[in-house]
């Protein structure tokens, strides 16, 4: 006979294995800045993404479980293909979707007895940074609007602290990044010191509002590197030290006077250069 256990036991149960297995993957930061909207994501594989594009002006990004996420990616970007095809483009919104995730999160973390677990954010890009919207929905189906910013993953409050204490709707591209790495490297250091986030460690991706028609669109290589700061500036010629001329064994070159003359065969005197009269010899 099954062991009684009351339903509240049984969600408490479900949403403290889904919390504990979210917090062992790396973080995630999604903020807006001037020009668009920025993600950044803790991800040392380069095939492997925590950002993708849904539609023209949406992404997504999550933590948590990769097959599980994945399969919500691709379940939205079905669901955007269709109702754009259908309708018109215009009609695929970041509030459909989050809705439609809602409500499949919830019904898998109440009818199955393994929830999803996965933190997922759809982020829609607007005219002005005013117009984005962030969705933050967890893995029981609840769903939050996150005005500006918002961070997922382990210890999310303490990057969330960062985020707030910096971002403006202001920023540009470069400031907007720093931000987020300085806050998603303010965790997880050795003694609670910060810790130093490379181009290689990081997914960076965004959303830019200038675009028209899919904005989305991946930051990689030397571009990241130079917005991160690390572009190492080229060194400063040094200027040559004076090299002195080899001493050479030839003698000297002579001038083109003096080599003429010393050349010159010397005529034959002559009895009236001598003064001596040929009778005198004869």
């Amino acid at each position: 006979m099954q062991f009684y256990a009351s339903p509240e036991q049984i969600m408490r149960d479900r949403a403290e294995f889904a919390r504990k297995n979210i917090a062992r993957g790396r973080n995630v930061v999604v903020l807006s800045y001037e020009g668009g909207v920025l993600f950044v994501a803790e991800n040392l594989s380069t095939t492997l993404h925590k950002v993708s594009e849904i539609y023209d002006r949406i992404g997504f990004a999550a933590v948590g479980r990769y097959n599980e996420f994945e399969n919500l990616r691709a379940a939205g970007v079905r669901m955007a293909d269709l109702r754009g095809y259908s309708y018109d483009r215009r009609d695929v919104t970041g509030r459909a979707l989050a809705t439609a995730f809602t409500q499949l999160l919830g019904a898998i973390f109440t009818d199955q007895t393994k929830p999803y677990e996965v933190e997922v954010c759809i982020a829609e890009v607007g005219a002005t940074p005013a117009d984005d919207e962030f969705y933050r929905i967890t893995y029981d189906g609840s769903v939050g609007d996150e005005p500006g910013f918002l961070a997922m993953g382990g210890q999310a409050d303490a990057i969330s602290t960062v985020l707030k204490e910096g971002h403006a709707e202001n920023m540009e591209l470069r400031e907007a990044l720093q931000l987020a790495v300085r806050a998603l490297g303010s965790i997880g250091g050795e003694g609670g010191a910060p810790r130093q986030l490379t181009g290689s460690q990081l997914e960076v991706a965004v959303l830019d509002r200038r675009r028209t028609g899919r904005t989305f669109r991946r930051i990689i290589g030397n571009a990241l590197t130079t917005l991160l700061g690390g572009g190492a500036a080229e060194p400063a010629a040094e200027e040559p030290a004076p090299v002195e001329p080899a001493k050479s064994t030839r003698p000297p070159k002579k001038a083109p006077e003096a080599q003429e003359a010393e050349e010159t065969p010397e005529a034959p005197e002559t009895p009236e250069a001598t003064g001596e009269s040929t009778e005198d010899k004869a």
